[in-house]
């Protein structure tokens, strides 16, 4: 199974890919990030966003995307832009005919480091781990959507996920 995983932001998305190859056993093949500046009005960063996603969907052909969900957020200004970018991301995922679901930040820091408080850096080398790699997966982007796409591998048969609603 082929899992793509998607921390979404206006400025920065990060995408990972991932083929579940046995039980607890992870396959890494791409992460990298959307990248949007200012420059650019808010419905120009969104088509640049779904442009992307779409053209990474058709690359990889993940079987599932597992997208990180608006559970809490500090700073109110940027909820708005981040759920527009979430919105086109699910549009262009559920356009393709791929199953969406959900995870909250909590439950991808409980299933990828054992507690929820886990910080960048830590969940940064549990990625690694997990994948079995010496590196880090850098841009911070990049290495959540990866622990998003092991975060569903680890879990969708032990627990049911939240589908996403489009």
């Amino acid at each position: 199974m082929r899992i793509l995983g998607i921390d979404p932001g206006t400025a920065t998305t990060g995408y990972g890919v991932i083929d579940l190859s046995g039980q607890d056993s992870y396959g890494y093949i791409a992460s990298g990030i959307i990248k949007t500046t200012n420059d650019y009005t808010q419905s120009e960063r969104l088509r640049m966003i779904r442009a992307d996603m779409v053209e990474i969907l058709e690359t990889y052909s993940p079987d599932i995307v597992a997208v990180e969900s608006i559970f809490f957020f500090k700073n109110a200004k940027t909820l708005v832009p981040v759920a527009q970018a979430r919105g086109v991301i699910l549009e262009a995922a559920a356009s393709s005919g791929i199953t969406i679901v959900e995870y909250t930040p909590m439950q991808v820091k409980m299933n990828i480091a054992g507690y929820g408080r886990a910080d960048k850096k830590e969940m940064q080398v549990m990625v690694a781990k997990l994948l079995d790699s010496a590196t880090v997966i850098k841009p911070d982007d990049a290495s959540d959507a990866v622990a998003i796409a092991i975060c569903h591998a680890r879990s969708h048969t032990i627990m049911p996920c939240k589908q996403a609603t489009v």
